[in-house]
């Protein structure tokens, strides 16, 4: 089965946390479930207004892991996509929705998420001149 037909969960670390300006806007209402969790090999840099998480070993960002309610999923992804700047196949200039392994502090482990990583055009710039966010969670500490 594709990933897409999986429905997997999608990790926020952003605007998207709830809390934050996009989170009702996008998914307020639209969750079935949001609980912490880690992304490993990942390190957040500041965006204006909004953070970056760009591919690093041995990095970590804090985040929520969102399970969206079935009867709505597409629709979300595809509105999560628009806000990302993602095509509907997960490439984009700014960022680029992949699958990653998401450590969920529930206890569950290692669960199978998307998660928008800065493309590579802009991570490369932010690894060159950026602001790194420091503890791994946006904004500050959590």
């Amino acid at each position: 089965m594709a990933a897409e037909q999986e429905r997997l969960p999608v990790f926020v670390y952003g605007t998207l946390r709830p809390g934050q300006a996009n989170h009702g806007r996008f998914l307020r209402g639209r969750t079935v479930a949001e609980e912490p969790a880690r992304l490993r090999g990942a390190v957040l840099f500041e965006g204006p207004g909004y953070p970056y998480a760009v591919a690093e070993p041995g990095g970590e960002v804090r985040g929520e892991l969102v399970r969206v309610v079935p009867g709505v999923y597409a629709a979300v992804l595809a509105s999560l996509d628009e806000l990302e700047g993602c095509a509907p196949d997960g490439t984009g200039e700014m960022y680029v929705r992949v699958v990653r392994p998401v450590l969920a502090e529930g206890g569950e482990g290692a669960v199978r998420a998307w998660v928008y990583l800065a493309a590579e055009r802009t991570a490369r710039r932010l690894r060159a001149a950026g602001t790194r966010v420091t503890g791994g969670s946006w904004p500050g500490a959590q």
